[in-house]
């Protein structure tokens, strides 16, 4: 690929990534934010003070929750598996705190995503004695999220002391 073809698909690619992160909206805790029908809304469970390393750090646990206001159902069929839809796992929205450390394996984001859409499938298989018998198995057919239903997802932030969250939201 020429040196030309290259740096503009380069510059095509963070311009596309800078584009989304405009996107994102701040979050205050427990204030709902409207993101194309998706109420989504950040609350503070708990504040701990925590110290490593002879630094003070504040430890967040949050709650992030999605409403579906969209007046629509969402849903994502599987015709197979694996696809790209079922790698993503029907996610919805990005919550990123912004100041976030990531100290001691804490998350820096969490991604709020549908409710899988699971079935039984029944199937023939072979048991130890070579008898064909019928087996079941659960499997995810797609991902929904229907009007007016909330998902919800929690993290644990670490930031530094006196600080709170800064915290944003975009749609995935």
């Amino acid at each position: 690929m020429p040196i030309k073809k290259l740096a503009f698909l380069l510059f095509v690619l963070v311009t596309a990534a800078s584009c989304q992160q405009l996107q994102a909206q701040q979050l205050k805790d427990g204030v709902p934010v409207d993101l194309n029908g998706l109420e989504v809304t950040f609350r503070i469970v708990n504040k701990e003070t925590i110290s490593s390393g002879g630094t003070n750090y504040d430890r967040y646990k949050v709650v992030a929750s999605v409403k579906n206001n969209s007046g629509k159902s969402l849903n994502v069929r599987l015709d197979k598996y694996p696809d790209a839809a079922s790698i993503s796992g029907g996610k919805l929205v990005e919550v990123n705190c912004l100041n976030a450390t990531g100290a001691r394996l804490t998350s820096k984001r969490m991604t709020i995503g549908m409710l899988q859409h699971k079935v039984n499938v029944t199937y023939l298989a072979r048991d130890k004695d070579g008898k064909l018998v019928n087996s079941t198995m659960l499997i995810v057919a797609g991902y929904y999220l229907d009007p007016g239903q909330s998902v919800e997802d929690n993290a644990i932030f670490i930031v530094p002391a006196g600080e709170e969250p800064k915290v944003t939201a975009r749609t995935l």
